[in-house]
Order: C-alpha cells, then sequence, then structure tokens
C-alpha cells in the first residue's frame, strides 16, 4: 500500500457542484444516496447523505451524524494521512447533509480473514475469537500493515464506535479509507473497532508525531480547533482534545475498557 493519498478531486467540486442523485445505496441503516456532482467543467461520483435521513440514536443528539462525518475528516487532514475521502456539508436536494467522494473499493485487497490457526500468520494482527458454526470457532484477524495502524490512530482520537469491515476501502493503487463515521466524538469512551491488533503496543513514531502536531492544532483559537467548534459540542472538542493528550502521555495503543462490546456488530 502506499503512504501518501493520491491526488483527488478538491472540495469545492464537492461543496459547490450540482447535486444529481443517481441511487441508494440499500444497505445504510440511514439514507445514503449515490450521487454525481457537477461544477465548471469537472464531475465525479459521490455520496450524500442528508440529515433528514439520519435514525435517531440513543446515545448521540439527533440530526448531528453529518457533522460528525466532516470532523472526522478535518481531523484525518491535520494527521496528513488522507484516510477520509474528502467531505463537506452543504445543502442538497433533501436539505442539508454530509457529501463526501466515492471511492472504489479494491476487490482483491485482503485486510481481514478468519484462521482455523491459534495465531495469526505473519503480517497478520489478531482481533479475536469468532463462531463460524455452531460448535466451531476461528480467529479474525486483520492485516499488519502502517496504513491499518494510522487508521487505528485516527479512531482512537475521534473516538469511533463503529469501526467495521465494510467501512475499510482500500482504494486501486493501495491507498486506504476509512468511511461511515457519523457514530464519533462522543465525550464518553466509545471506542469499538475491528482494528484492536495493537492492542497495548508502543505507538510508532510517525503516529507520536502527528499527536504532537494534533495537540498544537487543537489548542483554542487554532484554525482546527475553530473549525471543530462549527461542528460538535464545546465538551466534545474539549474531549478530543483530552484523548490526544491521554495517547501522548501512554504512548500506547489504546486496550478495551472491558465495559462494553470492543467489537461492532455486526463486524462486517
Amino acid at each position: 500500500m502506499s503512504s501518501s493519498p493520491p491526488t483527488l478531486p478538491d472540495a469545492e467540486l464537492l461543496a459547490h457542484g450540482e447535486l444529481t442523485v443517481r441511487g441508494r445505496v440499500r444497505e445504510a441503516s440511514n439514507a445514503v444516496l449515490y450521487c454525481s456532482v457537477a461544477h465548471e467543467g469537472r464531475e465525479a461520483a459521490c455520496v450524500y447523505k442528508p440529515v433528514a435521513g439520519e435514525q435517531p440514536l440513543w446515545d448521540f443528539p439527533d440530526g448531528t451524524l453529518a457533522q460528525r462525518e466532516v470532523a472526522a475528516f478535518e481531523i484525518s487532514e491535520a494527521t496528513g494521512w488522507g484516510l477520509v475521502p474528502p467531505t463537506v456539508l452543504r445543502d442538497g436536494p433533501y436539505g442539508e447533509g454530509m457529501v463526501q467522494l466515492w471511492i472504489e473499493a479494491d476487490p482483491g485487497a485482503r485486510l481481514l480473514a478468519l484462521t482455523e490457526d491459534d495465531e495469526p500468520g505473519e503480517g497478520w494482527k489478531a482481533v479475536g475469537p469468532a463462531q463460524i458454526a455452531e460448535d466451531r470457532t476461528a480467529l479474525l484477524v486483520h492485516a499488519d500493515t502502517p496504513e491499518l495502524r494510522r487508521l487505528a490512530v485516527l479512531d482512537a482520537v475521534i473516538n469511533n464506535g463503529d469501526r467495521k469491515g465494510g467501512h475499510l476501502l482500500p482504494a486501486p493503487g493501495g491507498h486506504l479509507y476509512g468511511i461511515d463515521h457519523g457514530v464519533t466524538f462522543h465525550v464518553d469512551d466509545k471506542l469499538r473497532t475491528l482494528l484492536w491488533g495493537w492492542a497495548g503496543e508502543e505507538l510508532p513514531a510517525e503516529a507520536a508525531e502527528v499527536l504532537d502536531r494534533l495537540d498544537g492544532a487543537l489548542a483554542p483559537g487554532a484554525p482546527l480547533a475553530a473549525r471543530l467548534a462549527e461542528l460538535l459540542t464545546g465538551a466534545e472538542v474539549a474531549a478530543v482534545r483530552a484523548r490526544v493528550a491521554a495517547l501522548r502521555a501512554t504512548g500506547r495503543h489504546p486496550e478495551p475498557s472491558g465495559q462494553w462490546p470492543a467489537i461492532p456488530w455486526p463486524p462486517v
């Protein structure tokens, strides 16, 4: 996989282009519309999630998921890793919503697997046992790559409560993207993910450097902090600062708290 994000259409196209609905992603729990967006001779495919189509959640304020998706993109951009496709908040055919560049995943990429061995093989990290039949279990593993590890760090920062396998998009050419970041930025620890393979391990040097930069970028009055304040509550922005500070202090990937299921359901 590549270490730097490819060149993509800029946010201006997503923010100012004309949205045309082409279809709906049926398997999504919220309204997810597949669209084209065109502006000044340029065109791209994108996803449009109108706020009006969000299903209420018991632990998140209603009508806030689109803003959280955009906030996740802003944090991703601040890391320099480019892990979240370009994402904007704008008006559309069904009102205000999140618009995100559509990424075609490479169907040949393997990031998750099941093995009946007791230990993961070379190049893989163990997540935990998974029941594959009434009387059989297998070991769920994920790939041990720098890109996935970066995403695990990003998820810890944004407090991602729903990192499923279907939210991992390895693009042709090797770059990895993560999508579906509506269940993020809660003030309480909600981290649920398939990427527990590095739990408790020392953070790599590049992650420590990124966290140092984020700490400065999140200082009150800094541009990133000001942008997040437009999308999240003051308490949620403060919680982001606290999570970055905690990661810098421990220097390690977080571990499951044991207070709730650590893996989202369904996992894929």
